[in-house]
């Protein structure tokens, strides 16, 4: 099992990277909460080709692939088309910048592998100027959506119930926790 010890990285998604992403974004747990996986692997080679200011990269546990994260910039992804299919979006600071992720391997779930990059993301980020970092789980995704608090994030109150389908919350550095 996983823990503290092992070393978590991210290496920039590249070409190479494409049919192990695909693989995972056909996994039902990956499924279940993300999109059509040609269309997501899609969005991801827009990303890698420079069409998408998107910044994809995989996880790595010891060297090993696990998973997936991107982070996105707000100011980026708020033109009409997107805010007729999310109009939270216009809600948020043009400065945040949000993270999504995924665990690869269902074998991985459940094992803080999710929290432990997700905070060591924000804590790049924060380390390259961001000062405002958001994320957007599924409410019922209660695995993420406690993941995420485990890694400091927390709810936007004025955004609850105004944001169906997504839990908009914000990076607090002051709610990290170790359990």
């Amino acid at each position: 099992m996983p823990g503290e010890q092992d070393r978590i990285d991210f290496a920039p998604v590249t070409a190479e990277h494409y049919p192990l992403i695909l693989d995972w974004l056909r996994q039902p747990h990956v499924r279940e909460w993300w999109g059509d996986p040609n269309t997501e692997l899609a969005h991801i080679r827009d990303m890698v080709e420079g069409r998408d200011t998107t910044r994809p990269f995989v996880i790595r546990l010891d060297g090993r692939p696990v998973g997936y994260i991107q982070y996105w910039f707000i100011a980026d992804n708020n033109g009409p088309e997107i805010l007729e299919k999310d109009p939270w979006v216009a809600e948020l600071p043009k400065d945040a910048v949000g993270v999504d992720l995924t665990i690869g391997e269902a074998s991985l779930l459940s094992r803080g592998i999710g929290s432990r990059a997700v905070r060591q993301m924000v804590r790049r980020l924060f380390d390259e100027g961001y000062a405002n970092i958001i994320i957007d789980p599924d409410p019922q995704n209660r695995r993420a959506v406690r993941a995420y608090e485990k890694a400091g994030f927390r709810a936007v109150p004025h955004l609850e119930g105004h944001t169906e389908g997504v839990l908009i919350m914000q990076y607090d550095k002051n709610n990290e926790t170790d359990t």
